[in-house]
């Protein structure tokens, strides 16, 4: 039998309060890795609760750390917290996100900009934190979307964004390859988390009659896709961008 064991090994999580992060964090965990939860800290701390109950939750190997991933000395100090707890760190996840939506014509600047900022320009910072501190042999995985293959109406900025991470994604693979790290991303279709749920229903019953499996994805289907890329089963594939989507290709 072969299995996933990533005793030994620290993975830090972006964004992983809810929805994929969490889950992501919980399968991560599940399979050995001591796990750093990040969270977008508030006013009201509505994430960092949400954070620390994950914590408590899952109890040893795991602790929460508030960052911005928008704020470069945030991300720097969130890696040095993950080093005095956990020593080296082996596996990031880029998985913080937003949504803006709305069409070009009716775009504020500030959501064009805010998704950038949150979504590929933070990736951007984690990664270029992760290229200094990562352990040889070290995985990046990087959230990418669906959308950036269909490029959904009214979402020009999130798409935009996930589509950098696609290109950056491959840069890096090439840019960390001599250490033998590795650089991937998934590219979720539509899942029911919090997000995906916050889809108008009849937009969603739209969308379901694309997908071949007839169903839309859950947050474990993206999870073991990632627990995949961090495994040593998948230490000759880089640069890629796996889509995980039920079969759906617009």
């Amino acid at each position: 039998m072969i299995g996933i064991d990533l005793s030994g090994k620290t993975a830090l999580v972006t964004g992983a309060s809810q929805g994929l992060g969490e889950q992501t964090a919980r399968t991560l965990h599940r399979a050995g890795a001591s796990v750093i939860v990040n969270y977008f800290p508030t006013e009201d701390n509505v994430h960092g609760q949400r954070a620390e109950a994950l914590v408590e939750d899952l109890g040893e190997r795991i602790a929460a750390v508030g960052a911005d991933v928008c704020n470069a000395r945030q991300v720097a100090a969130m890696f040095e917290a993950a080093t005095e707890w956990f020593g080296a760190v082996d596996v990031v996840v880029n998985n913080a996100g937003i949504l803006r939506d709305r069409t070009v014509k009716k775009m504020a600047e500030d959501e064009w900009q805010a998704v950038i900022d949150t979504n590929l320009t933070g990736v951007f910072h984690v990664c270029q934190a992760a290229a200094e501190r990562l352990a040889d042999g070290g995985r990046i995985v990087n959230m990418a979307s669906i959308s950036a293959a269909i490029g959904f109406f009214g979402q020009a900025n999130y798409v935009a964004a996930k589509s950098g991470v696609v290109g950056l994604t491959k840069v890096l693979s090439r840019e960390l390859a001599r250490r033998g790290i590795t650089v991937n991303a998934v590219a979720p279709g539509v899942v029911l988390t919090e997000m995906g749920k916050s889809i108008p229903e009849e937009v969603r019953a739209e969308m379901l009659k694309q997908i071949p499996l007839e169903r839309f994805g859950e947050p474990s289907d993206i999870s073991n896709a990632i627990l995949f890329l961090c495994s040593d089963l998948a230490a000759y594939i880089t640069g890629q961008t796996i889509h995980v989507n039920g079969g759906w290709w617009g």
